[in-house]
């Protein structure tokens, strides 16, 4: 099974411009991201999608694969189908530029999974909460899976819904989607032409349009989380951590 991490690093970002190119630690945030890709073992080839010249310049000084994409895409899902449409692949890991600190196992983990079970469209990683707060936070995204680990529904609300405590219940019963998915590449295609649906619309999650239309999504559960950099807070916290771990 050839596997192949696509990172898509749009410049632009609504609550922290450019921030694929912060580089308050010596290495850009693209870069480090690709780096901690480069150390999953079951990978045979990580690139970078963007459409951005500086991007493009930034990731040649550090060596990385660079492919240059439409302008026009919405999504990060529609920049790394289009980046990998010429090369031969099985599967297709996409792998968020603002995550410097995962796990390269993780990037194992879910590539994976799709050898595991032939019959899957997709596969994505979940965990459980640290912290019970978070299960109320619609900006962390909450899944549930059926017996087999597949994903039944993913959403901002307190899914499921403890009745008995008036909202989140026991911490133990909820799972956090963790946002890294590995696609089939023949399904990435599919995918990609398919209309966003009621679901996804309403609650601003792509992956909800492969549920509604039926598609399989396989979970699997990691021991513990990562949290990618949304914020010049976040950014600041991260590289505080990575100068403090280098001394």
């Amino acid at each position: 099974m050839k596997v192949i991490v696509v990172i898509p690093a749009r410049y632009g970002s609504s609550r922290f411009e450019g921030k694929v190119l912060a580089k308050d630690t010596g290495k850009y945030l693209v870069q480090h991201t690709y780096e901690r890709a480069l150390c999953a073992k079951n990978v045979a080839r990580v690139l970078v999608a963007t459409d951005c010249d500086a991007v493009m310049r930034a990731c040649a000084g550090f060596g990385a694969e660079c492919v240059m994409t439409s302008a026009a895409h919405e999504s990060g899902t529609d920049r790394i189908a289009e980046a990998v449409s010429d090369i031969e692949a099985d599967v297709i890991v996409n792998l968020q530029a603002d995550e410097p600190e995962i796990d390269p196992r993780n990037i194992e983990t879910v590539a994976s999974l799709l050898w595991e079970q032939p019959e899957a469209n997709m596969a994505t990683l979940v965990a459980r909460f640290d912290r019970h707060e978070e299960i109320a936070d619609p900006n962390v995204v909450k899944v549930v899976v059926d017996e087999r680990g597949r994903a039944i529904y993913f959403s901002r609300s307190v899914i499921p819904y403890d009745r008995q405590a008036a909202g989140a219940g026991d911490t133990s019963h909820y799972l956090r989607h963790m946002g890294i998915y590995a696609f089939r590449k023949a399904f990435l295609a599919t995918f990609t032409q398919l209309e966003p649906g009621v679901l996804e619309r309403i609650e601003k999650l792509e992956q909800l349009r492969a549920i509604e239309r039926g598609y399989s999504i396989v979970t699997g559960k990691v021991a513990c989380t990562w949290e990618g950099i949304d914020t010049p807070q976040q950014y600041q916290a991260f590289v505080k951590r990575y100068l403090a771990g280098q001394r």
